[in-house]
């Protein structure tokens, strides 16, 4: 039976739960003490069973496999690896695909422990108990993996791509891209009670420039050769040519490749909300945002509570304002790329919740786009 074995090498995250890191604390007097020990503790042990489970069943299969916890896995972890299995919930799911930045390792998400029939007949005011993980990015749970992880193992499960968020940073001296994001991103200023202030807009790139521009900037300076369809500039290298500017505008480079940047609105909100489609149905949702098919491969963006000025030029029921407020929310397609440039003196921008994050500076400008390579996903049959 081994012989017909898919995946062979494995890596298994493993999550610490609450009850671990409380403990942790409890040693050095820092736990807090409103602390349900009980509860935590039950939990913990359930998710242990769940681990002792799981690793029963992969010895029965003869895979060779290694253990990490969430909080330690590193790249390092990754070589020969050639599935990833996150135990815990839709977090370490998560924080495990964060690794996995190229999209060719698959990742299998195992709900360690799943509210059940007696727990919601537990919860007396409330429609669910929301202390759980949802367990939305899991394809099994600890009562239904054993045949779950057969099928996977054989090749018998549904193994799909699923978009994720490329994101990049530039900043004075520097060019980073971040980790892509499975569920969201939330940008905005490290205070909640603070304002976000930006400039949101979207880039087209500017046709291809000859690098021996009048400027000595690498071609920043000059148009598009004649021919490009942009004017008679160019007509003989040895004509001067104006700035970019005098054609596109604002223009900006990402990875020396020149943007102009259209459509662009000053915001003054509480921030911004940027999710796939597997994220629409989380924050998005909550926030106010539209539900997607899973199978959708645009983003959405929505701005946190948005404040438009009134002027003179744009006053109630004038196309101004209202062209504005229908920018709060939109969809970003393939091969569209939104822009910010961030105008707070702080900013931050969160990936997949609160455990990953990057500063921003004032002058910080963001590009933001569906670019970066699908995870492999194995999902429920539904």
């Amino acid at each position: 039976m081994t012989s017909s074995l898919r995946f062979r090498n494995l890596l298994v995250v493993i999550k610490q739960t609450a009850y671990e890191e409380y403990s942790q604390l409890k040693l050095r007097g820092q736990a807090p003490k409103a602390l349900r020990w009980k509860r935590l503790e039950s939990r913990y042990k359930d998710h242990k069973s769940c681990v002792n489970d799981l690793l029963r069943i992969l010895r029965h299969h003869k895979v060779d496999f290694s253990c990490v916890n969430r909080v330690e896995l590193d790249r390092q972890h990754l070589a020969n690896v050639d599935l990833v299995v996150a135990v815990g919930g839709d977090g370490t799911v998560l924080s495990s695909a964060h690794f996995l930045d190229h999209g060719t390792i698959p990742l299998l998400g195992i709900n360690s422990d799943p509210i059940t029939t007696e727990d919601q007949k537990s919860v007396k005011k409330k429609k669910t108990d929301e202390r759980r993980s949802h367990g939305a990015l899991c394809m099994c749970t600890a009562n239904d993996m054993e045949d779950g992880i057969a099928r996977v193992l054989h090749g018998g499960a549904t193994l799909l791509p699923r978009t994720r968020i490329q994101t990049t940073v530039k900043s004075t001296f520097s060019e980073t891209r971040l980790v892509p994001a499975l569920n969201d991103l939330l940008i905005a200023n490290p205070s909640p009670a603070a304002v976000s202030r930006f400039r949101m807009g979207w880039l087209e790139e500017v046709p291809e420039y000859s690098s021996l521009g009048n400027g000595g900037d690498g071609g920043l300076s000059s148009l598009p050769p004649a021919g490009g369809g942009h004017g008679n500039y160019g007509a003989s290298m040895d004509e001067p040519r104006p700035p970019l500017q005098a054609q596109y505008g604002t223009v900006t480079r990402f990875g020396g490749i020149p943007y102009d940047v259209t459509n662009s609105l000053n915001v003054w909100s509480s921030g911004m909300w940027v999710s796939t489609a597997t994220g629409s149905s989380a924050a998005m949702a909550a926030a106010g945002g539209k539900s997607m098919s899973t199978d959708q491969t645009d983003l959405q963006y929505l701005i946190r509570e948005h404040m438009i000025e009134k002027t003179a030029s744009a006053t109630d029921g004038e196309a101004g304002n209202e062209s504005v407020e229908g920018m709060d929310n939109g969809m970003l397609g393939d091969g569209e790329q939104l822009h910010l440039r961030w105008n707070s003196q702080k900013g931050r921008i969160f990936i997949d919740g609160s455990h990953l994050s990057h500063n921003l500076e004032l002058g910080d400008e963001v590009l933001i786009n569906n670019h970066a390579p699908p995870l492999q996903l194995f999902l429920r049959d539904k």
